[in-house]
């Protein structure tokens, strides 16, 4: 019996248009990288993102580990787009593909917000909320797919927005001037992490009632 194509519904990204990523994507494939293990990649970028983030609240240099952090995020972002590109190129994209393209993303969530709560200028229960908020979000998507409903990736704080948050949220934190930074937000020591935390928070809720609400009209129209 001939195998089944299996191409999963991917999450919109510009960036697989450059020509820097493709010419990457093939290159990996080239070699033959699998592309769970790409994925993989990107939970460990992420987990060292979680850690240095934390580090930033006690180092002596917090320049030092916010910018460690932003480039971990951004590496595990390369990941994301890779991987998926990797198993279309090499024609193995595959149903067990998709678990590992979705359970190291909920993982990477919960670990970078709540390194970032830990971080400096952050608290430490934005972050966990923010990493439900996070999961929650996802959790809607999801659902929805297994009702019928198209997968819905739309913001305003998709995955990648949250990332850039506190990608720009730690640059800023690294390199503004002290006397440029936040302080007091919520308690004394919250700084421009808790300001990016909570905007996470505001923009979840929100992605998710868009979300809920664009599968319920999906549901009723194409209700039996």
């Amino acid at each position: 019996m001939k195998k089944p194509d299996y191409t999963p519904e991917r999450r919109p990204l510009g960036a697989r248009d450059w020509g820097f990523v493709r010419r990457g994507a093939e290159w990996l494939a080239r070699l033959g990288v699998p592309p769970n293990a790409i994925s993989i990649a990107g939970l460990v970028a992420s987990a060292g993102a979680g850690m240095a983030l934390i580090a930033s609240a006690t180092s002596t240099q917090p320049a030092l580990p916010l910018i460690t952090a932003c480039l971990l995020i951004l590496a595990r972002g390369a990941c994301k787009v890779l991987d998926g590109m990797v198993a279309v190129g090499r024609g193995i994209a595959s149903p067990s593909g998709e678990l590992y393209n979705e359970v190291p993303d909920r993982i990477s969530d919960a670990v970078t917000f709540i390194g970032a709560g830990y971080a400096l200028g952050g608290l430490p229960e934005l972050g966990y909320l923010a990493a439900v908020a996070a999961v929650f979000t996802a959790y809607v998507r999801a659902q929805g797919c297994a009702l019928g409903a198209p997968a819905d990736f739309r913001g305003p704080m998709a995955k990648t927005h949250r990332m850039a948050v506190v990608v720009v949220a730690a640059f800023y934190t690294a390199l503004a001037p002290a006397s440029w930074q936040p302080a007091g937000v919520i308690r004394p020591d919250g700084g421009v992490m808790a300001v990016a935390l909570l905007v996470i928070l505001a923009g979840c809720a929100v992605t998710s009632w868009r979300r809920l609400r664009r599968c319920a009209r999906f549901l009723k129209q194409n209700a039996s």
